[in-house]
């Protein structure tokens, strides 16, 4: 039998491969705008729309607290598999027609049988290293969520199929992989049915105020992530230095860093605290989005400090708000508690993300970053009010 540290690593290799399948879009962007004239709908939906699949699976999957009356990983596994039989079903279609957004948006509910119950398989495991071990967990997720950004070159000159064919078949051997690791101790499954049990433990003002210190985070995380690359290239471009091919690369490394942030905040966190760790985290985001304009007119290597602070730090937290739900959900509730928190978040992301292009349109893309310090500042309010308690 696999223990704790064979498990861990399945765990976060499976979590790695299946989530492939969210990043899918986003890697065939480049293929496809050069192949199809896609409407702003289609090629805005091939993100977005995994994100409302997500939202609607966790949802339902909450409602239902399958996390912890099954299995988790035959819930994982079965989540795998639909995301990447779903995947590779987007291959075999025109991409250009509104069943394609339809495929995402299964692919989405699929992937939330799969990220908020890695998160309790890797949590059930824990002594004392919580933190750490969701942390593992979410700098993975950060790497996948860099490497379209490293890939787009790559990928333009390639068929669209191929980051589609490549995300199936990576979410089935997840599927079939994630067998050969073990649940630990801290979380048992098998309990009764409890409809709507995850959202009135809410009303736990620990609960809510940890729930509410994650929104903060999510509101500039998906935001940063999803636009900095423009931000980057509207610096080069307004100093005259055009899009230069290097922009990818550059983006790359400022998402891919918070892999390394996520890690560090999960070790300190298990030692000194772990709201006290995630505040921190949200107030150097928040200080990097209000500065963000200011170093705009800056040299270059300064501007890129501040981004890549601001990369470690807009993701150092997360692990830290799952994983302290983690620890103080209801019996059999844990991952019904952590579907229930990704799918608040994630809602939110698609509100945050839509609407930084429309304020960087009227205001500029200097002080584009700027609203994304709103989410810190009142997810250290809801940390504050937790310490009080």
């Amino acid at each position: 039998m696999p223990g704790k540290l064979q498990s861990l690593a399945i765990i976060a290799v499976c979590q790695v491969l299946a989530l492939s399948v969210w990043f899918a879009g986003a890697a065939a962007l480049p293929a496809l705008q050069v192949n199809f004239t896609l409407s702003p709908v289609l090629a805005a939906g091939l993100s977005s729309a995994v994100q409302v699949g997500f939202v609607v699976g966790a949802l339902l999957s909450a409602s239902f607290n399958l996390p912890d009356r099954f299995d988790p990983r035959a819930v994982f596994a079965f989540g795998a598999a639909l995301a990447g039989l779903s995947s590779l079903a987007a291959s075999l279609i025109s991409p250009d027609t509104g069943l394609m957004i339809i495929l995402r948006v299964l692919s989405g509910a699929a992937l939330a049988l799969v990220y908020p119950v890695g998160m309790k398989l890797a949590a059930s495991w824990a002594k004392g290293d919580a933190g750490l071990l969701v942390g593992l967990l979410v700098g993975a997720l950060t790497l996948g969520s860099a490497m379209p950004h490293l890939s787009a070159p790559i990928m333009a000159s390639s068929s669209w199929q191929t980051p589609f064919l490549a995300s199936a078949a990576l979410a089935l051997i997840a599927a079939g992989l994630i067998f050969l690791a073990r649940a630990g101790p801290a979380f048992p499954t098998g309990g009764t049915f409890k409809p709507g049990a995850a959202f009135t433990a809410l009303n736990r003002r620990d609960i809510r105020n940890i729930n509410l210190g994650y929104l903060g985070h999510m509101w500039e995380l998906y935001a940063f992530w999803a636009w900095v690359g423009v931000f980057i290239v509207s610096w080069q471009v307004e100093r005259g230095l055009g899009a230069e091919p290097g922009a990818g690369g550059y983006t790359f490394a400022i998402i891919a860093i918070g892999a390394i942030g996520a890690l560090a905040a999960g070790w300190l966190a298990d030692r000194f605290g772990r709201m006290k760790i995630a505040g921190t985290a949200l107030a150097l985001g928040g200080l990097c989005a209000l500065a963000s304009p200011l170093v705009w007119t800056g040299p270059g290597w300064l501007l890129g400090g501040v981004l890549a602070i601001y990369g470690v730090a807009v993701i150092a937290d997360s692990a830290q708000f799952s994983a302290a739900i983690a620890e103080r959900a209801p019996t059999g509730l844990a991952g019904s508690l952590l579907t229930l928190q990704t799918a608040l978040g994630f809602g939110l992301t698609v509100i945050s993300v839509q609407l930084l292009p429309v304020w960087a349109e009227v205001i500029g893309w200097q002080y584009a970053l700027v609203p994304l310090a709103i989410g810190p500042a009142l997810g250290l309010v809801a940390l504050s009010r937790l310490r009080k308690r």
